[in-house]
């Protein structure tokens, strides 16, 4: 929807009361069958640009951090709770790695000391790091990599050292 036209403007009459406004909605309607983004228009030493914003799209992620497991025929499947993880500290979204083609921080079955780096959270253009608040062994990464995730949500299963 980047397209631009340069319109000139050529009189028309129609039977609202201001012809200014008149000629704007036709002007808008051509920029809507033509699909495009912004147009000039010039008439008589007036100079009107109108640009169409591309309608918001919100995805709204489903996230699922249980593992189900059946333990026997007919009962319900019970999610897997992890006793010790790490929790993310504030809202934004999960990146296991410094950029999208960079490794991981840590990866399954590593050890970490407490203080090392983890992963990243973005929270409003920035990406804040998140540490090993102890001596571990990541278990199992409990998000995927760009998923969004709340505070205190589990982001990683841990075992303590």
């Amino acid at each position: 929807m980047n397209k631009t036209k340069k319109v000139v403007s050529k009189k028309t009459t129609t039977k609202t009361s201001n012809p200014a406004l008149s000629q704007i909605k036709e002007i808008y309607k051509f920029m809507q069958d033509n699909d495009l983004g912004t147009i000039d228009f010039e008439d008589k030493g007036t100079h009107v640009r109108l640009v169409r914003s591309a309608p918001a799209q919100i995805a709204v992620p489903v996230v699922d951090n249980s593992v189900a497991i059946n333990n026997t025929p007919g009962q319900k499947s019970v999610p897997v709770q992890y006793p010790n993880t790490i929790k993310s500290p504030l809202m934004g979204i999960f990146f296991r790695g410094a950029s999208p083609s960079a490794p991981p921080f840590v990866r399954e079955g590593e050890k970490v000391k407490a203080g090392d780096p983890i992963c990243l959270i973005e929270a409003m253009k920035v990406f804040n790091e998140v540490k090993a608040t102890q001596n571990c062994i990541i278990k199992k990464v409990l998000v995927d990599n760009g998923q969004p995730v709340k505070p205190g949500d589990a982001l990683f299963a841990i075992e303590k050292i």
